[in-house]
């Protein structure tokens, strides 16, 4: 046996990397699948952000950075927070990290002791449960069904909380389901959090400005618990800027510190180039913002009517984010050829191989009842995508 260290042999591998990476490796071998495993935007980065990069390049912005961002960069998103979200946080409280991913995982290592208890909603994008390994923490998984669009109450939370309770990962619109929290709602779990003082809030507003019906609330908007919230946030999804990877977090100062301390012997700083470009991104002209979310909002619309059109699925139709996540139990014991579906695994291997379409199994999310699909691609993509789902499924007996 290899001599790895226990903490990264308990980790599990990134299941949508991994369903990426096969989809990846059929097309390579000259398979047509059509890849609905990945969740990033199908659009180029807009022109007026790129030149923002290559004036920097031109400008030789190109020496080690501040480890918590360039002033300006932190400055765009404090005025960002104040402009979009009434928040107020000031530059000192915003660490610039490579993407979300990496401000959460500082976040998390920066809160999180051996034994502490963290509340992670079910379903949950697949990397909160496995920081939270990584920390040495416990996950306490509580359950959304589909019935509430896969969201967790107010009541749900308190019952979980225990004197070893030290945060709750909240992420509205929700990776994997679309799910998004009311205002309302969120007001409900600040006040169970304000009879909880010791409970932090550690918020994933990564998809914020992909809704589709109501606008995005904060939690961070209800002062009785804002210096207990941390907002993990980025560039990525918004800007169409996933491989820039700058992502950020706003957080109590004291919090902001520790996260920079870390950043400071992991990494050092994002990119220099990646941070002038999401400068101008925060800045510059946001039309782009809008006229990505037109696309998406015609694309949710277009596969969740598909979806509905397929015998079998159950289907919460998404209010954020650009993912919908179809309940499958019905199809288990069902097979066809060498295939039985006795799991969302089997079911997305079967899509793979038999169908031609790259999904991710919802027993990465906490579900094994359903699958998660991104509809961040062309609407050719998505219809005929949909077509493959639904003579593939029929199959099965």
């Amino acid at each position: 046996m290899d001599p790895v260290s226990s903490r990264i042999a308990n980790l599990s591998s990134s299941a949508t990397i991994a369903m990426n990476q096969a989809t990846r490796d059929l097309k390579a071998k000259g398979i047509d699948v059509i890849n609905l495993s990945v969740g990033e935007p199908d659009f180029n980065t807009p022109d007026h952000i790129k030149a923002a990069a290559k004036k920097a390049i031109d400008d030789n912005v190109s020496f080690y950075p501040p480890v918590p961002g360039f002033p300006e960069l932190r400055k765009a998103i404090s005025n960002k927070f104040k402009r979009e979200n009434n928040l107020d946080y000031s530059p000192e409280q915003i660490v610039v990290s490579c993407g979300a991913k990496n401000s959460l995982a500082n976040m998390i290592l920066c809160l999180i002791e051996k034994g502490d208890e963290v509340i992670v909603p079910s379903p949950y994008w697949v990397t909160y449960t496995e920081l939270v390994t990584l920390a040495e923490g416990t996950n306490v998984i509580i359950q959304g069904g589909i019935e509430n669009d896969f969201k967790v109450t107010a009541q749900q939370i308190e019952e979980a909380i225990t004197p070893k309770t030290k945060a709750l990962l909240l992420c509205s619109p929700s990776n994997p389901t679309g799910g998004m929290y009311s205002k309302a709602e969120l007001a409900e779990i600040a006040q169970v959090l304000e009879r909880h003082p010791k409970v932090y809030v550690v918020a994933d507003e990564i998809y914020e400005h992909i809704t589709f019906a109501d606008k995005h609330e904060s939690i961070a908007q209800f002062d009785t618990i804002k210096e207990r919230v941390v907002i993990i946030n980025g560039v990525s999804k918004a800007y169409a800027m996933t491989g820039w990877r700058i992502g950020y977090s706003a957080s109590p100062l004291w919090l902001a510190k520790a996260s920079t301390k870390l950043q400071g012997q992991l990494l050092t700083g994002p990119t220099t180039i990646a941070q002038m470009a999401a400068i101008e991104a925060l800045n510059g002209d946001q039309s782009c913002v809008s006229e990505m979310l037109v696309a998406f909002k015609r694309r949710k619309d277009l596969v969740v009517k598909l979806l509905n059109d397929i015998p079998g699925l159950e289907v919460s139709e998404p209010t954020g984010a650009f993912y919908v996540f179809p309940k499958i139990d019905s199809f288990f014991g069902k097979s066809f050829g060498n295939y039985k579906i006795e799991s969302s695994n089997d079911f997305c291997l079967y899509l793979l191989n038999e169908g031609h379409i790259g999904t991710v199994p919802g027993e990465a999310f906490g579900e094994p009842t359903c699958f998660r699909i991104s509809f961040a691609t062309s609407d050719e993509n998505l219809v005929e995508a949909m077509k493959r789902l639904k003579e593939a499924l029929a199959k099965l007996k």
